[in-house]
């Protein structure tokens, strides 16, 4: 084949000399022509007699996908955007157009970007929940307020480090993962950081933010130390978060509002406290059949419990032991009088006492991290309800032991009678906003929100008696439809206000609180009465999460049919998990 060099040149030399012996014969000067050594002919060169075809007139040639002489491209309607590319608006240093046009096509949707508008019609918590259950790349752009520092942007670690403050004070004073999630996700989202994922659990806050598909994330972590209740802070927290992802305010300015939240002293002094804590449980005996004198008897045993907590933290001793020493003396005081053969209602003393220890608030934001899918907060949220209710039934067992080794015959202990002999609506439904409004002042609620959640529970006793009583329904339905109402209002209500559901909430559910099932499984297991018990200690469970899903109900619904305008074209509402199906 000619393809061979060395066949090539020896094919070449013999026609050479042939035509050389050619030219010889016919009178031509002989010449003996050689081709150069590094001289070699191909398998595309022409054979002689045929031209070499003309040159092109482009050093480079075409490509069959070249654009046909005389036809001219067309101008793209908006430059087109690279996958490693990150859009302009990702550190929030140059403005975004209207409808959020400007988004590099890796960022871009099949079905398009829906465009939210951060605006005061709709509450930052919906619209910052509608994005947080979308996938990072198909998060809307939203359109910001105008801001001084539009032009440099603020530093990344600064808006982390403000961001994880704010939710270590949310996630510290009560409020829900998902809640704190969203504040999270609303404050680095008004100041630029579009690409971020805030993680919350029941100690431990972080958040993550990338710049871009290429460079590599910047992650911020903070961990919670203490809890405590101050509903007033956290309302002024949501405010704050309010004015950042609505009014825009400058992050200075978000630094001297979150400073001056930190300095500002509880509503409430420590002496206010200890006697909303009488309050609290006279007004609970009530609800089980008490009267005066049983009204001041569980008063007083419930301030001495307070009085003792306060001491006991004060000392350094964990919350369990603190439990432990507050639930004593009114169990104590209860047992005093079921040996003195008082003609009072013992009974009612003790369950006013547990009134004000179950922790409601605690089960309640278990729950309903559980149902909005936080499993992990949930555990540890609902595990730390358990060690708080053996607590009290280590300290309620222990005096109640004492006393029926004292004496065996004490029949005055028993709930259950008085629960069923007793049925004063009037009273009750004041005793009920009584609580109410005890437990509002135990929370540090600002004193604007106290008049609705008590009003709110004392719609909550008015539904579950009319239900109990008249309807005859069985308690656990009841309480947890009046838990629903109470979450509806609640939820309501922080919409109008554009606050937090948890002071208009938490404290309208303490009437509804399984006090009195509590303690009537409690005397049974102190007296050895296993099986009677264990039902009773099983109802409280079933009225615990009756409560906590009424309320997470209510929440939903509120939600669910009274959608706020502006986002019904980012999503059809929040995104949730689809059911496993058993695998």
């Amino acid at each position: 084949m000619a393809s061979d060099p060395q066949r090539g040149q020896r094919g070449t030399s013999g026609s050479s000399g042939s035509g050389s012996g050619g030219a010889a014969d016919r009178g031509g000067a002989p010449e003996e022509r050689k081709p150069a050594s590094d001289e070699a002919h191909s398998a595309f060169t022409p054979p002689l007699g045929v031209p070499y075809p003309p040159a092109p007139e482009e050093e480079h040639p075409t490509s069959e996908f070249a654009l046909p002489a005389g036809l001219r491209p067309e101008t793209p309607a908006e430059q087109e955007g690279s996958a490693f590319t990150p859009p302009s608006s990702t550190t929030g240093q140059h403005p975004m157009p209207a409808g959020a046009t400007a988004m590099g096509a890796a960022f871009t949707p099949p079905h398009g970007i829906p465009v939210v508008r951060l605006t005061k019609e709709a509450p930052w918590q919906d619209r910052m929940r509608t994005m947080l259950r979308m996938p990072v790349g198909e998060r809307p752009v939203p359109e910001r307020p105008e801001r001084d520092d539009e032009e440099t942007g603020p530093a990344v670690p600064r808006v982390l480090d403000l961001t994880l403050r704010i939710g270590e004070i949310l996630l510290a004073g009560g409020e829900g993962a998902e809640d704190v999630e969203a504040a999270m996700f609303g404050v680095a989202h008004a100041y630029g950081l579009e690409r971020v994922e805030p993680t919350v659990t029941f100690t431990l806050l972080s958040i993550s933010y990338q710049p871009s598909l290429v460079d590599d994330p910047v992650t911020a972590s903070r961990t919670v130390r203490r809890r405590g209740v101050d509903y007033n802070r956290l309302s002024a927290v949501f405010r704050l978060v309010d004015d950042i992802a609505s009014e825009g305010i400058t992050l200075e300015e978000a630094y001297r509002g979150l400073a001056e939240i930190r300095r500002n002293r509880h509503p409430y002094p420590s002496w206010a406290l200890t006697l909303a804590s009488g309050l609290l449980s006279g007004a609970a005996s009530m609800l089980v059949g008490g009267q005066e004198l049983v009204f001041v008897a569980a008063a007083v045993g419930s301030m001495l419990g307070d009085r003792l907590a306060w001491l006991a933290s004060g000392r350094g001793l964990p919350e369990f032991y603190q439990f432990v020493v507050a639930a004593m003396p009114p169990a104590a005081v209860g047992v005093a009088f079921g040996l003195a053969h008082a003609s009072i209602q013992a009974s009612a003393v003790i369950t006013g006492g547990l009134f004000a220890l179950i922790p409601g608030r605690a089960l309640v934001a278990g729950v309903h991290d559980g149902l909005t899918g936080y499993y992990i907060t949930a555990a540890a949220r609902l595990l730390e309800v358990g060690y708080l209710i053996v607590g009290i039934v280590v300290g309620v067992l222990s005096v109640l032991y004492i006393g029926l080794q004292l004496n065996p015959e004490l029949r005055r202990l028993n709930p259950e009678q008085a629960l069923q002999a007793y049925n004063e609506p009037v009273v009750q439904i004041i005793a009920a906003m009584l609580l109410a409004l005890a437990f509002c002042v135990l929370l540090q609620q600002e004193r604007n929100t106290v008049a609705f959640a008590t009003l709110n529970g004392g719609v909550a006793w008015v539904v579950y008696g009319t239900l109990v009583y008249r309807a005859e329904i069985n308690v656990v339905p009841a309480t947890a439809i009046a838990a629903g109402l109470v979450g509806l209002f609640g939820q309501l209500l922080s919409r109008y206000r554009y606050a937090s559901a948890l002071p208009y909430v938490t404290a309208a559910i303490g009437p509804l609180l399984p006090g009195s099932a509590t303690y009537f499984g409690l005397l049974n297991f102190a007296q050895g009465h296993l099986a009677q018990g264990l039902p009773s200690l099983v109802q409280a469970a079933s009225l615990a999460l009756a409560i906590a899903v009424g309320v997470n109900l209510g929440a939903e619904v509120a939600r669910l049919f009274l959608r706020a305008p502006g986002i019904e074209e980012a999503a059809a509402g929040r995104r949730a998990a689809k059911r496993t199906r058993g695998f």
